[in-house]
C-alpha cells in the first residue's frame, strides 16, 4: 500500500493553481498562430494578435492571461490501494487553492452563498471530483476554469419531438442573443501525480 502525505497534495495544488493561470497550453497558442494565417478579417487578426502576444506577455512576466483567474475545478484519481496521511483530501485540496491564489495574486471570485454574494476571498471552496481506480496510482488534474462564459448559460426545456434541429436551433439563438458578451473559459488543463 502507498501512503501519499496530504502536505505534499496541498504543494501541488498550490503550484497548478499558478501556473494554470500564467502558462497557456502551447497546443492552444498554436492554433491561435495557425488562425492567424489564414483570418482574412483585420479585426479577427488583431484579437488574435493579442490572445498570443497576451500568453506569450502572462508567461514572461508571470502575471494571469486573464483577468478572470477561474474556480478551481479539480479532477482526482485516486487508486483504491492508497492510503492518504496527515488530514482530509479536501482539506488539502482547499488549502492548496488558498495558497495558490494568494501567492499567486490570482483574483478570488467564488462566493460561498450564492444569494447572499459573499466572496470568500480565496477562489475556495474549489469544485472537487473523485474517481476511485484500480492499484496505486493517484492522479490530479487542476483546470482554472473562467466563468465570463457562464455568466450567460441558459436552461431550456425542450420537447422529445424537437430533435436535433431543435437543440442546433436553441444554440444558435442564445449564441446571437448573447453576442459578444461571454468570454471563453480556457485554461491549460495540468496535471500531477504527488
Amino acid at each position: 500500500m502507498r501512503t501519499v502525505d496530504l502536505a505534499e497534495v496541498t504543494a501541488k495544488i498550490r503550484e497548478m493553481a499558478i501556473e494554470s493561470n500564467y502558462n497557456v497550453d502551447p497546443a492552444y497558442v498554436a492554433r491561435l498562430e495557425e488562425a492567424k494565417a489564414t483570418e482574412s478579417s483585420p479585426l479577427g487578426l488583431r484579437v488574435l494578435n493579442q490572445l498570443t502576444e497576451n500568453a506569450a506577455l502572462a508567461a514572461a512576466e508571470r502575471v494571469p492571461y486573464c483577468q478572470d483567474t477561474g474556480v478551481s475545478v479539480v479532477f482526482v484519481e485516486l487508486g483504491q490501494d492508497v492510503h492518504l496521511s496527515g488530514g482530509s483530501l479536501e482539506d488539502a485540496i482547499n488549502e492548496g487553492v488558498r495558497q495558490g491564489y494568494r501567492d499567486g495574486y490570482l483574483r478570488g471570485s467564488v462566493v460561498n452563498d450564492p444569494l447572499r454574494r459573499e466572496n470568500t476571498k480565496d477562489n475556495t471552496p474549489a469544485v472537487i471530483h473523485y474517481r476511485v481506480v484500480p492499484g496505486e496510482g493517484f492522479k490530479i488534474y487542476f483546470a482554472a476554469k473562467g466563468t465570463g462564459s457562464e455568466n450567460m448559460s441558459v436552461a431550456r426545456m425542450m420537447k422529445p419531438s424537437d430533435g436535433r434541429e431543435g437543440v442546433v436551433r436553441t444554440i444558435v439563438e442564445h449564441v446571437f442573443e448573447s453576442g459578444g458578451n461571454p468570454c471563453p473559459g480556457l485554461r491549460p488543463f495540468s496535471t500531477t501525480s504527488p
